[in-house]
This record gives structure tokens, C-alpha cells and sequence, in this order.
């Protein structure tokens, strides 16, 4: 196999989604089924706390922050790989490769530090009620929210050019449905353990470590709540922490199994397997996360009512 050192104009062809297995038409409907569901529920989140007074709160702008997010990250990988299914059609540009592995590295770190701030907010609120709306200012909450999404991008960049820059053999075809970082190394002509250690203590710092602070804030919360003498207490602020652990436990379970478990212990199919969960279950979380909140229910019931009763006034008139 020849080594190619032409990296910037010689695009890759993507094998799909499980290339060993027979038709898997089933599965892409499924995709894209929870696809659409994604991009409507999220938008209609977005839309609801944008409108409905009763959620322009810290935890709500968070939410809604979260949402975005997962658009984006969901639409960095599915579409292309539905169409690239029905169209038979698997090449990618070096350029856009580059550009769909820069924002899904940048959304997915983004997401992992959003989620430590949002377990933060939790924790003034059920431990500090009295100073939350002092310590969770709108300028705090601004600030978080803009902290989150600057992280990310940086290290995304890092990491895309540094990935990119390694040059490759001839045959570019990517065991993968999307531009994954790992994927695009085992192509390359060059040893990259050593950079494969820095991706390692990436991970660590944008997976561990922000589980590790969210397990010692769920921890304080649980101790608070255990103390709380009233009962009403006790299940709203359970009721409140279980929608977020719910969306951490999902996000975080897939980055961590990528993390630790090492890579010669699992095969290529099940790396695509855990991948595709991730792309397809994360996204889903701020529509979980809404529907076990009781006040995001309660102002949809809220925005839909004032918007038929809107409608039948104008018919009147």
C-alpha cells in the first residue's frame, strides 16, 4: 500500500454505518425517524422557554443552551449519513471531513462542561436556596453559558488540525458513518500513540473530571435533601435532579466507556454501535429532560392555550 501525502485535496470514503451487516434499511428509518423527533423537539424547547416568562430562569437559559447544542451535534452527523445511505454515496472532502470532526469535537466538549455548570445550578438551588438568585444572576448564568461554548472550540480546533495534519495511505476509507477522530488515525501512515495518549488525557479532562465534579455536587444535594424536613421538599427537588442525572447519566455513560475501556477490547462494530447511541440518544436529552419537568409541561399547556384561543378570536372577528 502506497503512502499518500496529499491530504488537502484527496477526500475519504466512508464504509457506513455497520458495512459487515446485511440490509439495514430498518435501521436508517428508525435514524431518521429519531432525527426528526430530535430537531422538532428541540426546537420547539427552545421556542417555549424564548416565550413563556415562567422559564426565563437560570436552569431554563441553560436548558435552552443544551438544546442548541444538540442540534447541532446531531446534524453534524445524520443527515449525511442518511442520505450518503440512500444515495449510495460515501466520499467526503478532506475540508468537510475537517469541518464535521471540528464541530463534533466542539459540541461534545461544550456539552460535557454545560452539564457540570447545569449540576452547579442545581446545587445552589437546592442547598442555597436562599442566595440562588443572588449567586445565579442572569450575568452569572451569561457567563456560564458563554464559558461552555468558548471551551470547546479551542480545543476542537487543536485537535482537528493537529488530526488532520498526519498523512495517510492511499486506501481512505473510513471504518465509520462520520469524520471520528480515532477512525481518521487508523488510516494514518504515521505512529500516532502518542498523540492517541493526548486524546486520552482529553478525555479525562473533558469527561472525568466534569463526572467527577458532578457526582461530588449530586452528592451534596442528596445530603441536603436527606436533612430536608418537609416532604414536598424532598420530592421536588428530587423530582428536579433526577431529570438532570437522566441526561448526565446518558451523555456521560457513552464518553466514558470511550474513555476508559481501551480500544483493542472492543471491535470496530461496536465502537460504531456506542458511537451511534451517543448521536442518537444525546440529542434526545433536553426533550427528556422537559418532559419530566412539570413546568415546562405546564407552560407548553400554557402557550398552546393562549395560541388556540388566539385562533378562535380572529375566526370570531
Amino acid at each position: 500500500m502506497r503512502r499518500g501525502n496529499d491530504t488537502s485535496t484527496t477526500g475519504f470514503i466512508f464504509l457506513g454505518l455497520f458495512p459487515d451487516t446485511g440490509d439495514i434499511s430498518y435501521l436508517i428509518y428508525v435514524i431518521l425517524l429519531s432525527y426528526i423527533i430530535t430537531l422538532f423537539g428541540n426546537t420547539i424547547l427552545i421556542l417555549l422557554i424564548w416565550l413563556a416568562s415562567r422559564l426565563h430562569t437560570p436552569m431554563y437559559l441553560l436548558l435552552s443552551q443544551l438544546s442548541v447544542m444538540d442540534l447541532i451535534l446531531i446534524s453534524t452527523t445524520v443527515p449525511k449519513m442518511v442520505t450518503d445511505f440512500w444515495m449510495d454515496r460515501k466520499n467526503i472532502s478532506q475540508i468537510d471531513c475537517g469541518i464535521q470532526m471540528l464541530f463534533y469535537i466542539a459540541i461534545t466538549g461544550s456539552e460535557s462542561i454545560l452539564l457540570t455548570l447545569m449540576s452547579y445550578d442545581r446545587y445552589v438551588a437546592v442547598c442555597n436556596p436562599l442566595r440562588y438568585s443572588v449567586i445565579m444572576n442572569s450575568r452569572v448564568c451569561l457567563h456560564m453559558a458563554t464559558f461552555s461554548w468558548v471551551v470547546g472550540f479551542p480545543n476542537s480546533l487543536v485537535h482537528t488540525v493537529y488530526t488532520t495534519h498526519f498523512p495517510v495511505f492511499d486506501l481512505r476509507e473510513v471504518y465509520h458513518f462520520f469524520c471520528e477522530i480515532l477512525a481518521i488515525l487508523n488510516l494514518s501512515c504515521d505512529d500516532t500513540s502518542v498523540y492517541e495518549k493526548i486524546l486520552f488525557v482529553t478525555g479525562i479532562v473533558f469527561i472525568l473530571i466534569p463526572f467527577g465534579l458532578i457526582l461530588a455536587s449530586y452528592s451534596l444535594i442528596s445530603l441536603s435533601v436527606f436533612h430536608m424536613k418537609s416532604q414536598e421538599g424532598k420530592n421536588k427537588a428530587l423530582a428536579t435532579c433526577s431529570s438532570h442525572l437522566t441526561v448526565v447519566s446518558i451523555y456521560l455513560g457513552s464518553g466514558i466507556f470511550a474513555v476508559i475501556v481501551p480500544l483493542t477490547t472492543y471491535s470496530a462494530e461496536e465502537s460504531q454501535a456506542v458511537a451511534l447511541l451517543y448521536n442518537i440518544l444525546t440529542p434526545m436529552n433536553p426533550i427528556i429532560y422537559s418532559l419530566r419537568n412539570k413546568e415546562v409541561v405546564g407552560a407548553l399547556r400554557k402557550v398552546l392555550a393562549v395560541s388556540i384561543a388566539s385562533q378562535i378570536k380572529d375566526r370570531k372577528h
